[in-house]
């Protein structure tokens, strides 16, 4: 068979199966580029000049599930971080309700069904980072009823409760805090989601947590060996937990020569006095201006399935999926330019020998499985305990 028989296939299988994405930070990009102003990004129309994401390019994508990131940066904190996480969650339901015919929101593994069986893409929210709960549990509940699905334990920086995977070691992992919400998640029926933290926690959270466990946006940390990634053991832990990781197309994360490139571009950032994941346009205009004088690394979509095929083989192939991080980060591997791209990927495992039955598993049943399941523990939990009324003084001092 040749590439367009690969393609052809793979956009038969999307139509079936469409991909459940686990992370697209699209409410963030709105947010820094046109302080949520969706007249002036209207995602009915072609916005690749300034997005990765559109609804064209998402049904030309085959999507048919995206987990919207209700993310803000790791340097905000206490109610500044809720406000914005907030802010994040109504942009979100706004998409919605302009765009009925094309998103639905989902809470639930039903609702993602009904979405698919309607031709339309459900709409999940999962907020990156626990600093966005500011240590209260209490608010943790309020954003799983204001439809968060699964919250990202840390981003980029440490909690007083929980280690990032892009910090110095602080707790050493969960502290007693950090356990009690990841069981309070496991009430609520809201994803643990371990992106972005450092290897104990992953660890010590997946010897906590009753329910599945998620990596939304994380590939494979033995063919790229990057702190944001999965270790083996890790991935096996995973896999006897239930739960689902999600690879992740960031090049800095899949290709090892782009680590090196990458953290002299984000340097280069700082110097200009911009944020490194500052993704407007003043922000991408430094960031090619730096490309021009020193070529960047390409990841492509072969780089990708290098990391589908290790995940598959240490955690099974019940257990990955895919989580792009579109627009959430300043580079992309070719052919994975946006969110169009996901056919070009399933073609190339398709001449991977891959099968129906495990790309089907890939893109849509193991992320409906998972969120099935959380939704199964919580309600067992729920008949046994109510809502943790713990504090971080208590449990931390």
């Amino acid at each position: 068979m040749g590439a367009d028989d690969y393609l052809e296939q793979a956009r038969e299988l999307l139509e079936d199966f469409p991909v459940v994405d686990g992370h697209n930070d699209l409410p963030w990009a709105l947010r820094e580029q046109v302080r949520y102003d969706l007249d002036r990004r209207d995602i009915a129309d072609d916005q690749s000049a300034h997005l990765h994401t559109d609804i064209p390019r998402l049904r030309a994508g085959g999507v048919g599930a995206q987990f919207w990131s209700v993310y803000v940066r790791s340097d905000m904190a206490g109610d500044t971080a809720v406000s914005a996480t907030l802010e994040q969650i109504d942009v979100v339901g706004r998409l919605i309700a302009r765009y009925p015919g094309d998103l639905a929101a989902a809470h639930t593994a039903d609702e993602m069904e009904n979405a698919r069986r309607t031709g339309r893409i459900a709409s999940l929210m999962g907020a990156e980072g626990g600093h966005s709960i500011n240590n209260s549990l209490a608010t943790l509940r309020a954003l799983y009823v204001l439809g968060v699905r699964y919250m990202t334990l840390t981003h980029n920086d440490n909690l007083a409760w929980a280690d990032s995977a892009t910090d110095e070691p602080g707790v050493g992992g969960l502290s007693p805090f950090g356990h009690e919400v990841v069981r309070e998640m496991n009430r609520t029926g809201m994803l643990v989601d371990l992106s972005h933290v450092a290897a104990t926690t992953m660890r010590d959270a997946l010897a906590t947590s009753a329910a599945p466990a998620l990596f939304s946006h994380s590939s494979a940390r033995a063919v790229c060996d990057h702190p944001r990634n999965v270790p083996d053991d890790v991935l096996e832990l995973l896999a006897a937990n239930g739960g689902v990781a999600m690879a992740t197309f960031v090049p800095k994360f899949i290709l090892p020569e782009a680590i090196a490139w990458t953290k002299a571009a984000d340097e280069n950032m700082r110097e200009h006095g911009a944020h490194p994941l500052d993704t407007t346009e003043s922000g991408m205009r430094i960031h090619r201006e730096f490309e021009a004088a020193n070529p960047r690394p390409t990841a492509t979509v072969a780089t990708v399935a290098d990391h589908l095929d290790h995940m598959r083989e240490v955690a099974g192939i019940d257990h990955i999926g895919i989580g792009g991080d579109f627009d959430g980060t300043a580079f992309t591997p070719e052919g994975l330019e946006d969110v169009a791209g996901y056919p070009n990927l399933i073609a190339e495992l398709f001449a991977r020998r891959w099968s129906p039955e495990d790309l089907s598993k890939l893109t849509w049943h193991n992320a409906v499985r998972v969120l099935r399941a959380a939704e199964d523990v919580a309600r067992g939990l729920r008949t046994e305990r109510g809502p943790s009324t713990a504090t971080i003084d208590d449990l931390d001092g």
